[in-house]
């Protein structure tokens, strides 16, 4: 299922964001990055297989600069508000819904000064059965 890459992919296409997200986690300087978090969960399954599913993630930015980092992630959450389709390359889910779960805020100063923020979603998708 390629719905995580098609949804950074939306992200990436934000005008002037100043900094692309990639999948995975952070690394030691400045980076961006979106992955999945606990709580996630199958709502219905249907007879052909197919399933209605709540997956939750997060959008992490990690810098030194937290004005930077407010700008990006508030960004990227007017943009997930606004969301209202994301097509699946192979055809494994149809998308539904982005629910922001908590707005942007700040997680962590690690001990070389950087700043950690967060935003959390959670996405409302039918994975289909291959």
């Amino acid at each position: 299922m390629d719905f995580m890459e098609q949804l950074v992919g939306t992200v990436n296409k934000i005008p002037n964001i100043p900094i692309k997200c990639k999948l995975g986690y952070l690394g030691t300087d400045e980076s961006f990055c979106m992955y999945p978090i606990p709580g996630s969960r199958v709502v219905t399954e249907y007879y052909d297989g197919d399933k209605d599913q709540r997956l939750n993630y997060e959008f992490a930015m990690k810098s030194k600069d937290q004005q930077k980092i407010n700008n990006t992630l508030w960004l990227v959450q007017n943009h997930l508000e606004e969301l209202s389709d994301v097509k699946s390359a192979d055809g494994s889910f149809d998308f539904e819904e982005v629910v922001i779960t908590n707005k942007p805020y700040i997680n962590q100063l690690d001990n070389t000064n950087f700043y950690i923020f967060a935003l959390t979603i959670q996405a409302s998708i039918t994975t289909k059965k291959k």
